[in-house]
């Protein structure tokens, strides 16, 4: 299985991972060894797009030389060029929607007796629970509570591909969380498309911080993250439930994508830099301590240069913690893709690089304040060529975030919480040594 994407489609992948081995199928690591290769794709900007297909034409490749028997596309590029998809790549033996990931398995038999499959049944119908095969480090899960997205900002295309915004139960939510702390699991990273309208659909309100109560109450938890925080939908409540709860790591993820109220406004979002500032002086204040990530995109049709001026102003006035800029990208059946106004690539790229490289100065600067201080520290390796331990401070979110590199008098077991006294940084990352374990 080849999970592309975001975290909540490698949730789906779990799920249909769980559905091959209760069914006999050993699940490998190595396509060399394996009979069937399952890529489940993105399909959600230009890059990820390339990336899924650069996956699938690999492993037809691998197929055509005899190496594998079967190549099955899932995921968000299936579901969203379900047409493209089979006529570009016929080598691939099964197509599936999102909607069809419960059906994976037959889907993979029949395909190896000879037949192949295709089929896009409603988006609704994607699982959303379920038994998991977990692909992430044995202390860490994600987990999903919503599937899709209402919010329809004009340059996404997400609520095409993956359906109206539903979450799940929050009993059903805290159940499953039970469980993987049962088994080992001390870090839950909650995801969904907008995690702040989790609940609004089942309950009539935002039902975020009466979970993360919940959840904070759980034995074995010691580690609980929010990503995808909608800064219009972060009320007191839900700042009084990060603060307030014990294993609610500090750390908030707020996709704001741009500061001009203009801008804001042609992506359908939000907010003004006003309202913006003000926020984040509040959860400043209102959280001792607490990361800031957020996510910008340059390059928005339209925006001038004097609204890209105002977007770098603000971003050495914020100074988040963790921030990711990208260039817009013009995706077909938008709103934006087909708005007046459409940058060229180059200058696209070069305002994002801009706002990256601005961004690189304040993170050295905020890193470097860390030097003599503690930080407690999660393990999630050895490097044998650095010959050092490396993992995570709560200020990090996995596979998005920087690492810390440290070193201990004795072996360390992945999963095991330390205390590392900081004295240097990488970049992005910082190094230190273990003081106590």
């Amino acid at each position: 299985m080849v999970s592309l994407g975001c975290p909540k489609n490698q949730v789906d992948a779990e799920l249909m991972l769980a559905r091959f081995k209760n069914a006999g199928f050993e699940i490998t690591a190595d396509a060399g060894v394996a009979d069937v290769v399952v890529i489940n794709t993105c399909g959600f900007i230009e890059d990820a797009k390339r990336e899924s297909i650069e996956n699938i034409l690999e492993f037809c490749g691998l197929k055509k030389e005899g190496r594998i028997k079967c190549v099955a596309v899932t995921g968000c590029l299936a579901e969203r060029y379900r047409d493209e998809v089979a006529k570009e790549i016929p080598e691939a033996d099964v197509i599936l929607g999102i909607g069809a990931n419960n059906d994976i398995v037959q889907a993979v038999l029949t395909a190896l007796n000879g037949r192949k499959v295709e089929s896009f049944p409603d988006k609704l119908a994607l699982p959303l629970s379920g038994e998991r095969v977990l692909t992430t480090l044995p202390f860490f899960a994600y987990l999903k509570i919503a599937e899709g997205c209402d919010n329809c900002c004009s340059y996404c295309a997400i609520p095409a591909i993956r359906g109206p915004f539903r979450s799940r139960p929050i009993d059903e939510v805290v159940q499953e969380a039970e469980h993987l702390a049962r088994n080992g699991i001390t870090e839950l990273v909650l995801v969904a498309q907008d995690t702040t309208r989790y609940g609004e659909d089942l309950y009539d309100k935002s039902m975020l911080p009466e979970l993360l109560g919940q959840l904070n109450a759980i034995e074995g938890l010691k580690w609980i993250r929010v990503l995808y925080c909608y800064p219009e939908r972060i009320t007191d409540e839900l700042i009084d439930a990060i603060a307030n709860n014990s294993k609610v790591v500090k750390y908030l993820d707020i996709p704001i994508q741009h500061c001009d109220e203009a801008v804001l406004r042609a992506m359908n979002r939000r907010g003004s830099r006003r309202e913006l500032t003000a926020l984040i002086k509040k959860l400043r204040e209102r959280i001792p301590g607490v990361t800031l990530r957020t996510t910008l995109i340059a390059g928005f049709p339209g925006e001038t240069k004097q609204q890209f001026a105002e977007l770098c102003d603000f971003v050495k006035e914020m100074k988040f913690d963790r921030l990711g800029c990208f260039a817009y990208s013009q995706e077909e059946d938008t709103v934006a893709a087909k708005m007046d106004g459409q940058l060229e690539e180059k200058e696209k790229h070069r305002r994002a690089d801009i706002i990256m490289t601005e961004q690189a100065t304040i993170s050295e600067r905020l890193t470097r304040k860390f030097i003599g201080k503690t930080v407690e520290a999660v393990v999630e390796g050895f490097d044998r060529y650095a010959e050092c331990f490396f993992g995570r401070t709560a200020m990090d979110a996995p596979e998005i975030d920087g690492k810390i590199f440290f070193t201990a008098a004795g072996k360390l077991p992945i999963g095991r919480y330390v205390k590392v006294k900081i004295d240097g940084v990488m970049d992005y990352d910082l190094t230190g040594t273990v003081i106590e374990e």
